[in-house]
């Protein structure tokens, strides 16, 4: 398998190249200006709120993505409810995130 008709290796680089330096630079640039924003009110909101705004935000979209599936939704819920149970006890987020996937999985494919 090659490369599309009129698409040269060098193309390729001139692309992947810019995409990958940008890529690493914006990883990087949390860690280039952390002393000067140490202390800063809206960070240490922003460290409080966003963890819990995005895991909302993906348990959602999850269980909405889950309505097209058959019995998804209750499968979804039952999942969620499984995982924060585990967490609560367990308090592993490794743990309870791999028991909470494969839980909605059993449940998925060999349950509803």
């Amino acid at each position: 398998m090659g490369l599309p008709a009129g698409v040269t290796p060098a193309m390729v680089w001139a692309v992947l190249l810019p995409v990958a330096v940008v890529t690493i630079a914006l990883r990087a640039l949390p860690f280039a200006f952390k002393r000067l924003l140490r202390g800063s009110p809206l960070l240490d909101f922003l460290g409080l709120a966003m963890p819990v705004g995005v895991m909302t935000v993906l348990v959602v979209y999850a269980v909405s993505g889950a309505a097209e599936a058959r019995g998804g939704v209750l499968a979804a819920l039952i999942a969620a409810a499984a995982t924060l149970g585990l967490h609560a006890w367990r308090r592993s987020m490794a743990l309870s995130i791999l028991a909470g996937t494969a839980c909605y999985m059993v449940l998925v494919n060999w349950v509803f």
